[in-house]
């Protein structure tokens, strides 16, 4: 989950602004990779030997893209084209909804692919080289993936505010978060489970043209300055009011753009018109944010996790799909299973 948003590129997959998030606990990617060693080794669009399942089926239009993906890394994996692969992927939350999906699933893989890696040929002697290299494999896939390797929060772009930071992979800052945001939690309320309509490699390429979009990368790093203050002195209050800025300006430069689209629904602005209410009225650090699609989500400390989780769900579910509400928390990171 994005807080300082990255929403226009270039390059190689590189970030117009540097950009910070959570990793998140329940809301993951389920990722399995067999393999075996081809008796005939191809070359050419055929040098990956792929079957790709997405949740026990068929996808070919998932499968094309991890099979371009994988052809696109062989200059640093080249033993790919020796295996024969059988990937089968599963989310815990609905795919191309606008939360993240491409992100989950890219670092899943890219973690998947440097531990094979590392098992055949022991390339990757310590963790942090594992996470690094993970980080930038998956940067490749999916921008966001990048900051998905690591537990809780991390940050992708170079700054001279953070020692290490880089653009080309992302780096963790747990340990330079106060105590009041280890636990953060996170619940999001499921507004729309379909496809949205303006995927997000559509928005990063209409940023190009778009009429703000140098003031915007400069108002980013300004916001970022902020947020790192407000997650190093444990400042909720500035923390969400950045929160909630960013995603408003996310949805404010698609609405902007040219052509123009919207991914909000008339439920997504209930939920927050009502969360600025309820915190105003009760006095309680609950925010909301956004991403690329109409899903919320509501960030709060986890001293006050039982109030804004029975407000939640008596009021804020029914304008969710089916009631649906993922309750979820700052993670630890992705494991090996």
């Amino acid at each position: 989950m994005a807080i300082v948003k990255y929403w226009g590129k270039h390059g190689q997959q590189l970030a117009r602004n540097p950009s910070l998030s959570l990793t998140l606990s329940e809301a993951f990617t389920e990722t399995k990779i067999s393999y075996k060693a081809l008796e005939k080794v191809v070359s050419g669009s055929d040098a990956i030997q792929l079957s790709f399942t997405f949740e026990g089926k068929e996808e070919p239009a998932f499968a094309e893209r991890i099979k371009k993906y994988l052809s696109s890394l062989l200059p640093v994996f080249p033993f790919l084209k020796q295996l024969d692969l059988t990937i089968d992927t599963k989310n815990s939350f609905p795919h191309s909804s606008g939360i993240a999906s491409s992100a989950s699933a890219m670092s899943a893989l890219a973690l998947c692919l440097c531990s094979i890696e590392d098992r055949l040929f022991g390339t990757l002697s310590s963790d942090q080289e594992f996470d690094q290299k993970a980080s930038y494999i998956a940067r490749l896939g999916s921008g966001s993936a990048c900051r998905s390797v690591y537990g809780h929060w991390s940050l992708w772009g170079e700054t001279g505010e953070v020692k290490g930071s880089s653009d080309v992979y992302a780096i963790p800052m747990a340990d330079q978060v106060h105590p009041a945001f280890e636990r953060a939690q996170d619940a999001i309320l499921i507004v729309s489970e379909h496809k949205k309509s303006v995927s997000s490699t559509q928005g990063h390429q209409l940023m190009e043209t778009h009429d703000y979009a140098s003031v915007r990368f400069q108002q980013a790093r300004s916001r970022l300055h902020r947020l790192l203050s407000a997650l190093r002195m444990g400042d909720w209050e500035d923390f969400g009011r950045i929160a909630e800025n960013e995603a408003l300006t996310l949805h404010g430069l698609m609405m902007s753009s040219n052509p123009s689209y919207m991914l909000m629904h008339p439920n997504t602005l209930r939920i927050l018109n009502a969360t600025r209410k309820y915190r105003e009225v009760k006095k309680v650090p609950v925010y909301f944010s956004l991403d690329a699609g109409p899903n919320v989500h509501l960030l709060y400390p986890e001293s006050v996790k039982e109030e804004v989780n029975e407000w939640i769900g008596s009021e804020l579910s029914t304008y969710c799909k089916d009631g649906k509400v993922i309750y979820d928390h700052g993670g630890d990171g992705p494991e090996e299973l």
